[in-house]
């Protein structure tokens, strides 16, 4: 699974996600470039599971060295591996050990129930904070500290995703 052709941007407003890990599972999985194949990183150490499908933008590179992460609503869980063209709404700003670890939430475009959402505005307040309290949760028993910031609404997306496709670029 060669990504490198793949546009971290289709079209205005949209991305290309690749799932990592699929909502309800503990294994933690990640992108083996070198391969081109999903590889098992760790089992969480935690009793939490991913709140949503979770993945990343592929070619773009954020802060923390790594592609840019993003989370996907979807009615039912994926597999690693899937591509999926999804709108970004909002984005979770946390720091992971001292580092910034922005993170995109998305709504599938394949999900016509879906089309409508825009905004995080249009996501229940608890299911955000359920989000944020995996990750505030997700790393504890390994002893790393991650500090959530809040969310920002969808306009916060398009800088992000431009700094992170500029900085792949340059790599």
């Amino acid at each position: 699974m060669d990504l490198r052709p793949l546009s971290p941007s289709p079209s205005p407003g949209l991305v290309n996600l690749v799932v990592e890990i699929p909502a309800g599972s503990r294994n933690k999985y990640e992108y083996f470039a070198e391969a081109g194949i999903m590889a098992l990183d760790r089992v969480l150490h935690s009793s939490v599971r991913y709140p949503f499908d979770y993945g990343f933008i592929p070619n773009t590179l954020a802060e923390d060295g790594a592609p840019l992460d993003a989370m996907v609503i979807m009615a039912e869980p994926t597999f690693a591996g899937c591509l999926i063209k999804a709108r970004p709404i909002g984005v979770l700003d946390m720091n992971d050990s001292g580092a910034y670890d922005g993170k995109l939430l998305c709504v599938p475009m394949a999900d016509p129930r879906q089309r409508v959402i825009r905004s995080i505005r249009q996501i229940a307040p608890a299911q955000l904070e359920d989000v944020a309290e995996f990750f505030r949760t997700y790393k504890s028993l390994e002893g790393r500290v991650v500090v959530i910031d809040g969310w920002r609404d969808a306009e916060a997306v398009e800088p992000l995703l431009n700094s992170c496709i500029t900085a792949a670029k340059g790599k």
